[in-house]
């Protein structure tokens, strides 16, 4: 492979991998410590000081997160069509430093609206980001997935450092200060974007910088429509919040929508293209149940650690909102280094396993991390509390299974999908953690605690056991059937694997 191919970046001598890949790193990562930062302290902040009652609180987070997640659908076709990924990014950060500055404001009507501002910006952030790393390597180009490893770790550098700070800050000194340090470090990244955007040379411009130019309505300018039209988007997200049972109707029908839309398109390909884009799909959506019990993380296991694990280590008796949210990222930050040399290790002697193969592990280890949490409290229902130590050791099944299908599935999207649908298909890569995370909501409402029994241990604990238990159950059953159809899958997926 000719890695000085026209239009690619130059590899860096040390470490192989384009510069502006680290770019993208560093702007990722202050932005990722912006969003999970302020998303630790979401549940919590509802239920202890909104006062909301768990369910409510549930299906509150569920409504976030699913939009959150939906709306980099809508962003990467824009970009695709218009923006490009570079403006798409820059705009994206905009909205989402006014809606981390918006929380921070101490006041009723603020919650809402700081987490819209959030929801429109991620939709132009998140998607395109992803998709301008895809840029820097060609489609067969064996440092890809390593380069998506890299770029992963960055993410997840950031998420542990906002996890931990501002879960500190919010629950320890002040929620609005929690918010409030995660806008600082929203701005921090999109400033290390916007000084470096010229370093990408052609890559993420506009395709039509005169179609941008071009009025569209009431002579407004397409580029300028397009950012009005989304600010009226937020008072619309913010009704959503307030009529939080409209979310059921709306994730299936957009679900049914983009998968319909997949389809419409995968005939305008060749036979081979098509398929390519079909075995996509199918690993899109069986990657949705995965996030539908990943994200206890940012739900249930916030409430499980401040009720039920022990956070004492010698005399320090640490945060558990901050514990917690630090965990996953950490150890992502952790094994990333192994993976990053784990896959083009084993590609060089024959060995990679394939990606659907990956797909199918995912799922096999994330259900043994929850089957260590059940354990440990089938061991601990005469306290109540269990042990730090299978904590940390079942989040360590979980990231092991997270790496295996979370960068891995970034850099899927953009080896299967066809040039001019990479953004759409990257959207939809997230519309698919979108339907994950607002299923997570509906699992996590299952260990809704009651009021009288939140401040015993004994009796809040088999609340959440028996749904631990069926989480790693099911998991390690999906993955068995997963790896049954990778033979079939790889033969949709082509020369790509």
């Amino acid at each position: 492979m000719d890695l000085t191919e026209p239009n690619l970046p130059e590899a860096s001598p040390v470490t192989g991998h384009p510069r502006q890949l680290y770019l993208l790193f560093f702007t990722e990562m202050w932005e990722r410590f912006s969003f999970y930062g302020m998303r630790a302290l979401l549940l919590t902040y509802m239920v202890t000081e909104l006062k909301f009652d768990e369910p409510k609180g549930y299906a509150i987070l569920g409504a976030y997160s699913g939009l959150v997640y939906t709306m980099p659908m809508f962003g990467g076709f824009i970009a695709d069509r218009f923006l490009g990924y570079r403006k798409a990014i820059i705009f994206g950060g905009v909205l989402m430093t006014i809606g981390h500055l918006v929380l921070a404001i101490p006041e009723a009507w603020s919650f809402f609206y700081g987490m819209a501002f959030i929801i429109c910006g991620n939709g132009f952030f998140k998607p395109n980001i992803s998709s301008l790393v895809g840029t820097l390597y060609s489609d067969n180009d064996p440092r890809k997935d390593s380069a998506f490893s890299i770029f992963y770790m960055g993410i997840n550098i950031g998420a542990a450092l906002g996890g931990l700070l501002c879960g500190y800050v919010g629950q320890r000194i002040s929620w609005h200060y929690g918010f409030g340090l995660a806008g600082i470090f929203m701005i921090l990244g999109l400033t290390v974007f916007y000084l470096g955007r010229k370093s990408f040379g052609e890559k993420g411009l506009p395709p039509s910088a005169e179609a941008l130019r071009r009025p569209i309505f009431a002579g407004i300018p397409t580029e300028i429509f397009i950012y009005l039209a989304t600010l009226l988007v937020v008072p619309v997200v913010v009704s959503l919040f307030r009529e939080y049972e409209v979310m059921d109707y709306l994730m299936f029908g957009l679900g049914t929508l983009s998968v319909s839309y997949i389809l419409f398109i995968s005939f305008q390909l060749d036979r081979v293209a098509r398929f390519k884009l079909y075995a996509a799909l199918i690993l899109i959506i069986f990657s949705t149940l995965f996030w539908a019990f990943y994200e206890q993380n940012s739900g249930s296991l916030n409430l499980f650690a401040i009720r039920n694990v022990d956070m004492q280590v010698g005399s320090i008796n640490l945060p558990a909102l901050a514990v917690n949210n630090f965990l996953p990222p950490g150890w992502v930050v952790i094994l990333s280094l192994f993976f990053a040399w784990l896959w083009p290790a084993l590609n060089r002697k024959g060995l990679e396993p394939s990606t659907p193969l990956k797909f199918g592990l995912s799922y096999v280890l994330l259900g043994i991390g929850f089957c260590v949490f059940y354990l440990a409290c089938r061991l601990n229902t005469d306290t109540g509390v269990i042990s730090l130590t299978p904590f940390v050791l079942g989040y360590f099944f979980i990231i092991c299974g997270e790496l295996c299908i979370s960068p891995i599935g970034l850099s899927m999207v953009t080896k299967l999908a066809p040039g001019k649908f990479v953004a759409l298909m990257m959207g939809i890569w997230f519309f698919s953690s979108a339907c994950g995370e607002f299923l997570a909501a509906k699992i996590g409402s299952l260990m809704s605690v009651p009021e009288e029994v939140v401040d015993n241990p004994v009796l809040s604990l088999p609340y959440y056991a028996d749904i631990l238990s069926k989480i790693g159950i099911g998991a390690i059953a999906i993955g068995i059937f997963f790896i049954l159809f990778v033979p079939v899958i790889r033969k949709w997926m082509g020369d790509v694997r």
